[in-house]
């Protein structure tokens, strides 16, 4: 494994703290489809397009990975780190702050 491909899989698992079977769960509710832009489609939103390449990406064997693979590792931890940085102040429980988070794997709760 390449350094950049084996320190884009070493943010990407610092980023992503939900289970497969976590986020999956987290998907299918109204709340994470409820927040994040929505793709030119207006249908899903990027982000929850995110997290379902996030499940597939947390069950593919890392010999399996691919150069898109690994870039969308990128993707997702500069997501989780940038949004990071944006917490808002008080109860964070049911903020579309923490719902978009979610989508993209990473429960800061």
């Amino acid at each position: 494994m390449k350094d950049a491909d084996r320190e884009a899989l070493d943010a990407f698992r610092d980023a992503v703290n939900m289970a497969p079977a976590e986020l999956e769960r987290w998907l299918d509710t109204d709340a994470s489809r409820s927040v994040g832009a929505k793709g030119e489609d207006g249908g899903e939103s990027v982000g929850h397009a995110s997290g379902r390449r996030i499940v597939q990406l947390l069950r593919t064997r890392q010999d399996d990975y691919t150069d898109d693979d690994f870039a969308h590792m990128r993707r997702v931890a500069g997501y989780v780190h940038r949004h990071l940085a944006q917490r808002p102040d008080g109860d964070i429980s049911e903020t579309p702050w923490r719902y978009s988070l979610k989508n993209w794997g990473h429960d800061p709760a």
